[in-house]
């Protein structure tokens, strides 16, 4: 089989580009390992930069977004007893939306399907050949029986644990990573919103996050210990845990409802130079991680897809090299300021054993600098709601 464009992995960053490519009259193929319940049940952050909004509107694909949808013009951070609202848009002309990123996924999914899009589940045994070459291949599997798929570019949208940053030789790749010594216990419930606007609570017990996923779902995290066991955990022992973190002298209490799914997510920082090499190019996970403190992650994927989109057009239409040749340089620029901003965030809220009482006193300072400064929430705004997409 021949293709022009290769894209492992349909997660957001392939299944995006691969509606990109379309719109532009370019063929891409996406080979997924996964099944599709299974990448449709993924359960991840749901915080939509405007450019990712921008984006789905502008490509056919935010009719379900602007119904389901919930927009937030701020957010509220959460010390001593008191919570602090930063306007967002107030600071920045600018909004997020709550939009689940499995919601995103099925409607990516049912785009591509409605169009009869070359994408391909439960496929197995991938391997990627002859990249050194003008005709990269795809080996893999396909329903028991071998397949081999011929094209001009593999892109590698197989997240960190994929095969495509594993294909970049070594010798050419950096990696840059930090293991946070702390994760987020999640929660899902059945209960109405505890807040309009998502909480982020500094406690001397540990961080906590009152999110939410729709109007009878709410989703909530508390840190704790990676290796942390949730079977461990009755709902009341949640419960007092949360409600200890979020303490607050201003009236406001937790909304409690059925804990109906419960989980334990590792963090890390990892960014891998370049996204390039030749006619291999990484999108999405398989190039960084960043701890979910900041909601970068889905936003970084797409923003990466967005130039890389507009860099094949280049090449198939004006047979310029100009736009991939610069892809790496130009998306590393947006994806170490989201790092810097979600390590920023993630060390001011979250506390560490081995923190003195000088290191905390620090901390909170710089809490409440946070909230009393228009500088400093500037800086805060500006990073949370993200800097425009280059669109085409």
């Amino acid at each position: 089989m021949r293709t022009q464009i290769a894209i492992i992995g349909a997660g957001p960053a392939g299944l995006m580009l691969s509606h990109l490519l379309h719109l532009q009259g370019i063929e891409s193929v996406v080979l997924e390992t996964r099944s599709q319940q299974a990448v449709e049940s993924t359960i991840r952050a749901g915080v939509l930069e405007q450019g990712t909004v921008d984006l789905l509107n502008q490509t056919g694909l935010g009719e379900r977004m602007r119904k389901e949808g919930a927009q937030h013009h701020g957010i509220r951070l959460a010390f001593g007893g008191q919570q602090h609202r930063i306007d967002l848009t107030e600071l920045t002309d600018r909004a997020i939306t709550v939009y689940a990123q499995h919601e995103v996924l099925k409607d990516l999914i049912a785009a591509r399907q409605a169009v009869k899009g070359q994408l391909y589940f439960e496929v197995e045994q991938v391997e990627l050949k002859e990249l050194d070459g003008e005709r990269p291949q795809v080996h893999y599997r396909l329903g028991g029986e071998s397949q081999r798929l011929e094209c001009d570019f593999v892109i590698g949208c197989d997240g960190f644990h994929g095969i495509s940053r594993a294909a970049m030789p070594g010798g050419l790749r950096q990696d840059y990573t930090r293991v946070y010594p702390f994760g987020w216990f999640g929660i899902l419930v059945e209960a109405p919103p505890s807040s309009d606007e998502l909480i982020y609570a500094r406690h001397p017990r540990g961080f906590a996050l009152i999110s939410t996923r729709s109007p009878g779902i709410q989703r909530m995290y508390f840190q704790c210990d990676p290796t942390e066991n949730v079977d461990q955990w009755s709902d009341d022992r949640i419960w007092n845990e949360l409600e200890s973190r979020v303490e607050n002298h201003d009236g406001w209490s937790l909304k409690k409802g059925r804990i109906f799914q419960k989980n334990v997510v590792g963090m890390r920082s990892f960014v891998t130079e370049p996204m390039r090499c030749k006619r291999l190019l990484l999108a999405g996970d398989s190039a960084h991680i960043v701890p979910p403190t900041g909601a970068k992650g889905l936003n970084l994927a797409m923003a990466d897809v967005c130039l890389l989109s507009q860099a094949l057009e280049a090449f198939y239409r004006h047979k310029s090299w100009r736009r991939l040749d610069s892809y790496s340089d130009d998306a590393l620029q947006r994806v170490w300021r989201a790092e810097h901003f979600s390590w920023w965030m993630t060390n001011m809220l979250h506390t560490h054993h081995d923190d003195s009482a000088f290191q905390q006193r620090l901390q909170l300072s710089e809490l409440q600098y946070t909230v009393k400064s228009r500088s400093a929430m500037t800086v805060l705004a500006e990073n949370y709601v993200g800097s425009p997409f280059q669109m085409m």
